[in-house]
């Protein structure tokens, strides 16, 4: 049974993977990109444009399939995977670089009695219970007797007190106190890099607060005339207005009419629709 016609008919329903170009195309096969630097046909391009268009990108997306074809194929869970070269293009950022963060408080600190960074590990060994446990976090080290099932009464404290809820409470306030002291350093990290050469940080952060409380009083329904000035707080100075003389130059009080008769009325075309007005009027 000779069935090579019915082949060949199959076969014309689809495009060839073959295709020839005058000049070959240039890839970049990290970035699945394909620069195709050859003329277009003007004439199509004119006549027969969408159909043109659209074998014209079919071919580059032919030469380009070939091309990842050619790499070197792994085989893993998601399937078979092909290995991308290095990238060659290079292509512009599209935001500057980041600026480098400032040093924090104990930086500075460590930096000027030149204190040296020692890296730790994360796991340490606790005698007591003969298990590693970690150095920092839930179970850790630094957790001071969360699970303590005892815990000794002092001498100068009251026998009655829970000492379980003291240490509880001691710890909240200790966890506070530390998200404060972080907060400070990223606003004083902040007021760094917007600071002119030569400013204090301190007296940076007093005038942000100074502009944070300005900012606050006038979402108040008297814009904070009424409000109540804090403990150490200074008064605000506000903007004077400044009106012109009742009584001055008449030439000077002219021309200022002028302007603003010319930023009314000076706008290109008529400010009435004459028409418009006349068929308002007739009804």
């Amino acid at each position: 049974m000779d069935i090579s016609d019915q082949l060949e008919t199959q076969k014309s329903k689809y495009e060839t993977i073959t295709v020839e170009k005058q000049i070959p195309l240039q890839y970049d096969l990290a970035l699945l990109a394909a620069f195709d630097t050859n003329a277009l046909d003007e004439s199509r391009l004119k006549n027969d444009r969408d159909n043109y268009l659209k074998e014209y990108a079919r071919d580059g997306t032919q030469l380009l399939i070939n091309q990842i074809f050619k790499l070197p194929i792994t085989s893993s869970e998601m399937g078979i995977l092909a290995e991308l070269p290095e990238q060659i293009t290079v292509i512009p950022r599209e935001k500057p670089l980041p600026k480098p963060k400032p040093p924090t408080r104990w930086e500075r600190f460590a930096k000027a009695k030149g204190i040296q960074h020692r890296k730790k590990s994360k796991m340490v060994y606790d005698e007591a219970t003969g298990e590693w446990v970690p150095r920092w976090g839930y179970k850790g080290t630094n957790d001071d007797g969360a699970n303590d099932w005892l815990i000794p009464v002092p001498q100068t404290e009251d026998p009655f007190e829970d000492q379980f809820s003291k240490k509880r409470e001691a710890k909240k306030e200790r966890i506070a106190k530390n998200e404060a002291r972080h907060k400070r350093n990223i606003e004083e990290a902040e007021a760094v890099l917007n600071q002119p050469k030569g400013a204090d940080t301190r007296s940076l952060r007093k005038v942000e607060l100074q502009r944070q409380i300005a900012i606050s009083k006038t979402a108040t329904a008297s814009i904070g005339k009424f409000d109540k000035t804090l403990k150490g707080e200074s008064k605000l100075k506000g903007v004077k207005r400044k009106f012109e003389p009742s009584i001055g130059d008449v030439r000077k009080e002219k021309e200022l009419s002028l302007n603003i008769l010319k930023k009314v009325v000076g706008k290109k075309g008529d400010i009435v629709n004459v028409r418009k007005a006349i068929a308002k009027r007739d009804q």
